[in-house]
């Protein structure tokens, strides 16, 4: 499993990045990568980044977050870049529903703020977000009502959310800033918040 720990410096300031990967034992700089290691230097956002390829995979990086990093109560957003469709993510050739993907968390994400980068579509019913809160204690999750290929949320909006998050963690504050700095991209993309 390919594990990446971007230098840490004396902030606050944390995200956990999980990303589906074709192989996790192939070392690479995916995308993803290079967007942390940025955060680290210009916006002072610590990371940890694991790469995995399978269910058990992203399962296993996840129990290593909760039960052996010390800091995981300093970790308020977890970043997930993961394939798929509307509600279900992509993983080795097999499709997880968001329910499936809840129950994964259950219980483990208190207070967390959960990301989804626009690899796949975030497009939760009123009863499907708050079940996905309920079951994972997660404090809301967002993500974005379109996919693209070709336009990725990693260098722009999601580097935005991140940034603004840290300055003020008012979630509702940060997706006003949001829409008044980059409002035809969050248009374009659909930013979606459940809280």
């Amino acid at each position: 499993m390919n594990n990446l720990e971007i230098a840490y410096t004396d902030v606050e300031n944390f995200i956990y990045c999980l990303e589906v990967v074709p192989d996790a034992d192939v070392e690479q700089s995916t995308e993803v990568v290079l967007i942390l290691e940025h955060l680290v230097k210009q916006q002072h956002i610590t990371s940890i980044y694991k790469a995995c390829d399978t269910i058990e995979g992203l399962e296993e990086s996840l129990n290593h977050l909760l039960y052996d990093d010390h800091n995981f109560k300093n970790y308020e957003i977890i970043y997930l870049v993961l394939p798929g469709e509307a509600n279900s993510i992509l993983i080795n050739g097999y499709y997880y529903s968001i329910e499936e993907i809840a129950e994964l968390f259950e219980g483990k994400m208190d207070g967390k703020v959960i990301h989804f980068a626009n690899k796949k579509l975030l497009d939760l019913t009123d009863e499907e977000s708050q079940y996905f809160l309920d079951v994972t204690g997660a404090r809301a999750v967002s993500g974005y009502g379109v996919s693209s290929p070709n336009t990725s949320s990693a260098y722009t909006i999601d580097r935005l959310f991140f940034n603004l998050f840290y300055e003020d963690d008012d979630i509702k504050e940060v997706v006003e800033h949001m829409f008044r700095k980059q409002y035809a991209l969050c248009k374009l993309l659909d930013f979606r918040l459940y809280y």
